[in-house]
């Protein structure tokens, strides 16, 4: 969601900025490391001497649904969805469901039928358990889906479950390094559905 169908990296820096400032973490270099991960999974990674990660990432997650500043869909990103059945596509993200359907909200985009939130897998991204449980709600096996992925833990999940992956680069200045068909947004894509009930992605 965050990066491949909306930015939202403004807000998230923002929030995740004060708090490196405050935990005095070189802020810089701690913020690439906070895309695409779950808010907990970011926090204990660090292993911060006295500090609970999971009232931080608590906090920090309260903080993130009371700043939508800046959030706005991907280019094309509605009108991409739109020319999807509403049961063939999900989003699986690392944010909590709460924030995730404020952010699309603010962004003006839709929730889907089929949402994996952060608190319904133990293991988050770079694991592939999040796009392994969408793909089972969809009733479709994960190599038969192709995701959308803009982060590094979610390229390498995505990878791990067997889907295929297209890599969205709009809201990065400088993407990831990738084997994957990349493009900046959804301008120029759109999916049909053939007679055979397939999934056809166009590029226009």
């Amino acid at each position: 969601m965050d990066g491949t169908l909306l930015s939202s990296i403004a807000a998230a820096e923002r929030i995740w900025g004060a708090w490196a400032r405050r935990h005095n973490l070189d802020v810089a270099s701690f913020l690439p490391t906070i895309h695409g991960v779950k808010t907990v999974d970011t926090i204990r990674r660090l292993a911060l001497p006295g500090v609970d990660a999971e009232f931080e990432a608590a906090n920090i997650t309260r903080a993130e649904l009371d700043d939508l500043d800046g959030i706005e869909a991907i280019a094309g990103a509605a009108a991409f969805l739109r020319s999807l059945p509403e049961d063939r596509w999900s989003i699986v993200t690392s944010a909590t469901r709460d924030l995730a359907s404020r952010r699309l909200g603010a962004a003006g985009l839709p929730v889907p039928a089929v949402m994996v939130t952060a608190e319904e897998v133990e293991r988050g991204k770079p694991a592939p358990d999040g796009f392994l449980l969408a793909a089972k709600r969809l009733g479709f096996p994960a190599a038969d889906c192709l995701v959308f992925e803009d982060a590094a833990a979610g390229i390498a999940a995505a990878e791990a479950s067997g889907a295929s992956v297209i890599v969205i680069t709009a809201a990065h200045p400088q993407p990831t390094p990738t084997r994957h068909i990349e493009v900046a947004g959804y301008e120029t894509l759109m999916a049909r559905t053939t007679a055979t009930g397939s999934l056809q992605l166009w590029s226009l």
